[in-house]
């Protein structure tokens, strides 16, 4: 098992959206986070057929390309009745559009009057180093599809997914509910506890993992 100890990281995405929300995440950890876009790393292929290799897939790429330590996460949602699609694909249901409307449509015709309504959303995170040395941590919230979707918060598929222990849905909730029982958050938990070195200092969004 291998620490991050602080300093420079680079975030392994182009999305300023998601630098902002894990540099966020990150600061109280001594993380001083670029993304690759802000580099001008080019984006790898996803060629790896679980979120896993995706996700260290990116991440390696990352950090031999700028020779430091580098963060990158591949997540989706998975459908039971859909034999866990759209998966590692749940962007690219979304076209090059990112129609995510059109996706979950396709997604509540796919799985039609089928009984089993359950999902679950996933995300892996991935720390590489140059060396080569990676490690990883998943978090997954299950829950349920809802239709019609409800709700205008969150992002991609979060209008028709209810997490357990809620009647609403993630589209419905506040930015800091959602961030306390989301696939990412419990990614986040997971991988501050088991490879950062430095404590957390001060309130910050991080404490949405100890409630």
């Amino acid at each position: 098992m291998r620490k991050f100890t602080g300093g420079k990281l680079v975030l392994a995405t182009h999305n300023k959206n998601k630098v902002k929300e894990i540099g966020d995440l990150l600061a109280p950890f001594g993380a001083d986070v670029v993304s690759a876009g802000d580099l001008g790393l080019p984006e790898p292929e996803e060629t790896g057929s679980t979120f896993t290799e995706n996700a260290i897939l990116k991440a390696k790429a990352a950090a031999l390309a700028s020779g430091q330590a580098a963060l990158a996460d591949d997540s989706g949602l998975a459908v039971a009745a859909l034999n866990g699609e759209p998966g590692i694909y749940s962007a690219r249901w979304a076209g090059p559009e990112k129609n995510f409307s059109a996706a979950m449509q396709e997604v509540n015709r796919r799985v039609g009057g089928h009984d089993d309504r359950s999902a679950a959303f996933v995300c892996v995170l991935a720390l590489a180093w140059p060396d080569g040395h990676v490690e990883t941590a998943e978090g997954r919230c299950e829950g349920t599809l809802a239709w019609p979707p409800r709700g205008e918060g969150g992002f991609g598929y979060d209008p028709m997914f209810t997490p357990e222990g809620f009647d609403r849905t993630f589209g419905e909730m506040e930015p800091e509910e959602k961030q306390a029982v989301s696939h990412r958050a419990r990614a986040f938990k997971k991988l501050v506890e088991l490879y950062f070195s430095a404590p957390p200092q001060g309130e910050g969004t991080i404490s949405a993992f100890n409630r």
